[in-house]
């Protein structure tokens, strides 16, 4: 059974890994997340190392049907269409507020 696990800074998802035994596949997600993420930790001004490093969280393993691969292009498609642009524009905006 392949299992996944997303990475995300604070609430904004990063990257989605999946595994089955010793196959595991890592899927960056789209250049707009990570350029969100370093905005947001501006906005907090999490801007040292040790306070950008501490936004970071990994998901619990999730298990699902599938290969590894086709698990982390689907989980990664569903959190890019769930980040899209205007998702990410209100939620550093909420951050401004």
């Amino acid at each position: 059974m392949t299992e996944f696990q997303v990475t995300s800074w604070r609430d904004i998802p990063s990257m989605v890994a999946s595994r089955d035994g010793d196959e595991i596949v890592k899927i960056p997600l789209h250049q707009r997340c990570q350029e969100a993420i370093d905005e947001a930790a501006m906005r907090l001004g999490d801007v040292d190392a040790d306070a950008y490093l501490a936004g970071w969280v990994r998901s619990d393993w999730t298990a699902r049907e599938g290969s590894p691969s086709d698990v982390a292009a689907e989980v990664a498609r569903d959190l890019e269409e769930s980040w899209d642009e205007a998702r990410l524009a209100a939620y550093l905006d909420a951050l401004s507020s």
